[in-house]
């Protein structure tokens, strides 16, 4: 019999597939060719659906990468006995222990596999999960959703009922896998719906923070340092938020709040004084009216006795009575402006002493934790600081760093070139120092020109490193003195808090530390 030639094949395929009104898609086109040429049918190779399962599976060792390597060349080949020797190769069973030698080697299939293509990878992907799966690992999941549960609260008495049994199958021995993937599935949801929950509620309890701040601003739209404090309230309290930046809007809340209290209790005793005056004027207004209607009485009777005096000893006691009471009305006239007059100073007294109060509680406020010159916080600002620091090293065993600085050669800076130009390199310091930190970190005037720098999460060697970094963006900028570039070093110690360490005994350790930075030369940075 005469081979077939290919186009025969072709033109009988298509003569067929009309025949049998079969779509002309490229599965029945095979199917129809396969027949008419006399060829098994295979199933076209899922090179694609292959190659992405290739490039998911995860590579711990050499070993995994190269049988990864030989399985995305098997795909390409799409030799079917490679993807199976890759595969279980890197499940870690042996294709030669499972087949033999003669089949160790993967040629190009032509012809159907007796392995498919679904039970190659499956079994391969399992053998390759399966170390995976183990007690140790579903306890990393359990703890994981553990530790959700603090930032999502127990209001959702449901997602917490799913929580806890989410967590009691994980621990369970001997644990279905497949029905911890419906249980995780099922959580994933209900943890997606809770999470967008609280960042709502978050937002909205933002919203109305924002709205109190601004509305005491607007109450007090004549106070200069309540509304620079209302400015500072919105920028600290503006996201992302931070347990730090929280702390800080706490702060400030307590000085407007402290300030708006004093200040009503002064107003309103300013009030009642006031109020007391106005009493007062009036009482002495109507007896000013009650006096002049006794007087134009007395005048109208001496008026009519006059009429009726032809002797001068009758005209003499009309005009005694006449003088005397008008000698009264004098006096009483004269007592109340007197009495006013002191009311009007009294009022005035009060109402300086009222602006005297703002000014002081401006001053005070102000300068409650920062140091004026610089911005940074002063003793006050910096001892609140190392209680809060303190406390988190406590809460959460983490590591804090003291860096204490002190610029060199400032008193010759001073004497050369005058305090003004001191005052500039303290600022120049503060500013540049700013820049370098972290958001985290704590700036505070220790005093003349000594600054301490609070630095969490920080170990020895990074708190000298950061130190170190800040000396050399120094030696990059300098400041103006007239036309003269003015560069400024420092030298710094540096101490991180010991077990049971306080505050202030870290810092006199960097303190010492610095004196040494001091005597080896200055302008380095050591550690205590």
């Amino acid at each position: 019999m005469a081979e077939i030639k290919p186009f025969e094949i072709a033109r009988e395929t298509l003569k067929q597939l009309t025949e049998k009104k079969l779509p002309p898609t490229p599965v029945n086109y095979q199917r129809i060719y396969n027949e008419v040429a006399g060829t098994p049918n295979m199933t076209p190779f899922p090179e694609e659906a292959l190659r992405k399962i290739a490039e998911a599976l995860p590579v711990k060792n050499p070993g995994q990468e190269k049988q990864r390597g030989l399985l995305t060349y098997a795909i390409g080949q799409w030799n079917w006995n490679g993807v199976q020797s890759a595969l279980m190769a890197y499940g870690g069973f042996s294709p030669l222990a499972e087949t033999g030698p003669a089949s160790a080697v993967a040629a190009p299939m032509t012809s159907a596999s007796s392995v498919t293509p679904a039970v190659a990878v499956g079994s391969a992907v399992a053998n390759a999960t399966a170390p995976a799966l183990t007690s140790e690992f579903f306890e990393l999941i359990a703890r994981l959703v553990q530790n959700m549960q603090p930032a999502l609260g127990k209001d959702d008495a449901r997602f917490v009922e799913q929580l806890e049994g989410l967590l009691a199958a994980l621990r369970k021995p001997g644990a279905n896998v497949l029905e911890l993937k419906s249980q995780l599935t099922n959580f994933s949801h209900r943890l997606s719906f809770a999470a967008e929950e609280q960042a709502e509620t978050r937002a909205t309890l933002l919203k109305l923070l924002h709205l109190i701040i601004k509305n005491i601003g607007e109450l007090s739209l004549d106070d200069r340092w309540l509304k620079g404090q209302v400015d500072a309230l919105l920028t600290a309290s503006a996201p992302p938020l931070t347990l730090r930046r929280l702390d800080d809007v706490e702060r400030r809340l307590k000085d407007v709040i402290f300030k708006q209290t004093d200040a009503k209790g002064r107003a309103l005793e300013a009030q009642e004084q006031m109020r007391q005056m106005l009493l007062v004027f009036i009482e002495r207004l109507s007896q000013m009216a009650e006096s002049t209607s006794t007087y134009h009485g007395k005048m109208e009777e001496a008026t009519k006795l006059l009429e009726q005096a032809h002797t001068l000893q009758d005209i003499t006691p009309v005009l005694t009575d006449l003088i005397r009471a008008t000698r009264s009305m004098t006096n009483d006239a004269l007592s109340s402006r007197d009495e006013l007059k002191a009311m009007r100073e009294k009022s005035l007294l009060i109402e300086a002493e009222l602006a005297k109060l703002h000014q002081e509680l401006d001053r005070v406020s102000a300068m409650a934790r920062h140091d004026t010159l610089t911005g940074a916080l002063n003793r006050k600002g910096l001892d609140e600081a190392f209680e809060r620091e303190l406390a988190n090293v406590q809460r959460k065993e983490v590591p804090l760093c003291v860096s204490l600085l002190d610029i060199d050669n400032f008193k010759a800076l001073n004497d050369s070139k005058g305090h003004d130009v001191g005052d500039v390199a303290l600022k120049h310091l503060a500013t540049v120092a700013r820049e370098c930190m972290r958001p985290q970190d704590t700036l505070a005037r220790y005093g003349g020109e000594e600054f301490v720098i609070l630095l969490p999460d920080t170990v020895l060697e990074s708190g000298i490193e950061a130190m170190t970094r800040l000396q050399r963006e120094l030696t990059k900028r300098f400041f103006l003195s007239g036309t003269e570039k003015v560069l400024i070093t420092f030298s710094a110690g540096v101490a991180q808090l010991a077990p049971g360490e306080t505050g202030a005994e870290a810092t006199r350790r960097a303190d010492q530390a610095m004196y040494l930075a001091k005597r080896a030369g200055k302008n380095r940075v050591l550690g205590a």
